[in-house]
């Protein structure tokens, strides 16, 4: 299939797009500069230069596709939520397109949006697909935008959310900034470190798009965590054994992070049990269910990442 791709250089995005030029689909990646077009193209994808913040960057490539992977997010300009809105407009309208007479497509195209499990607020008690939803302010946006992309499906178009986890893996994301704390000597953890982080490997979260890109039945809203529960103080104590020097540990109140980092403190102090049954449902099952069991070969991964 062809598949217009946003954040093919980002997170999430990057092992997107090595997952679905493996699973031999036609990926058209939308980069903002000449450089990045290069890497991408490397990787096997069709570079479209363009900005998020101008939907006619891209709108004519946009509307030669089959299905669209919505990665991105514009953290930089401060206008993040309303340009991630403008994407979503533009994306949703070339979905909705006419078919060309003759034309060979997928029985219906697909729209896949990423999300978040922020969005699901405190949750200490499993949380599913169909539990009710209490963002942190971080993701006060997003039901909105969710439901922007679940009302668009019709006869011919297959909409999915995607709410990742805490991403790990590839060097980067918060267990990446805990590697390079505890490397560093000092680790900071917001709260008490009881809090659960519901985690998941990029190359795991990127193999379930790729699994909602080639099936034609998946729609609707999925979470994708490895179900592991750990918690942060776990995660610091897993790592601990595999730096070069034992790292202090300060646990820093909650108001006072607040103040020094803003919004995202309650962010890494949201303690979270989340559930994946939709996606399991597709056969998804993740490589790795658990960073602390897999500490060495993610720190190896991230020291690599950095070089």
């Amino acid at each position: 299939m062809r598949i217009f791709l946003t954040g093919a250089t980002g997170y999430i995005g990057s092992a997107v797009l090595d997952a679905l030029v493996r699973a031999g689909h036609d990926v058209t990646a939308l980069v903002r500069t000449k450089e990045k077009a290069k890497r991408v193209a490397k990787r096997g994808a069709h570079p479209v230069i363009g900005d998020l913040a101008d939907p006619e960057s891209f709108r004519t490539e946009a509307e030669a596709q089959d299905g669209y992977v919505h990665t991105a997010y514009d953290s930089r300009s401060g206008r993040g939520p309303a340009i991630d809105r403008a994407v979503l407009e533009t994306i949703l309208t070339a979905a909705r397109r006419p078919r060309t007479t003759g034309s060979v497509v997928p029985a219906r195209r697909f729209v896949i949006y990423t999300s978040g499990v922020w969005i699901l607020g405190r949750s200490p008690e499993p949380a599913t697909e169909d539990s009710p939803i209490n963002p942190i302010e971080l993701a006060s946006w997003r039901p909105t935008h969710e439901q922007l992309v679940l009302d668009a499906a019709n006869d011919v178009l297959r909409t999915v959310v995607v709410r990742p986890g805490v991403v790990y893996g590839s060097g980067a994301g918060m267990v990446g900034d805990l590697f390079k704390a505890a490397s560093n000597g000092l680790v900071r953890v917001v709260g008490d470190g009881n809090n659960h982080w519901p985690l998941i490997y990029d190359r795991d979260l990127a193999d379930l798009y790729a699994r909602l890109a080639a099936r034609q039945d998946a729609a609707g809203i999925y979470h994708a965590n490895d179900e592991g529960d750990e918690r942060v103080n776990d995660l610091v104590s897993a790592i601990k054994p595999y730096v070069p020097v034992k790292p202090d540990v300060r646990h820093v109140p909650i108001d006072e992070a607040r103040h020094k980092l803003g919004a995202i403190a309650d962010a890494l102090a949201l303690d979270q049990v989340v559930r994946s049954p939709r996606a399991h449902a597709l056969g998804w099952t993740p490589s790795l269910r658990s960073v602390g069991g897999n500490a060495a070969r993610l720190l190896e991964e991230w020291r690599a990442a950095r070089n």
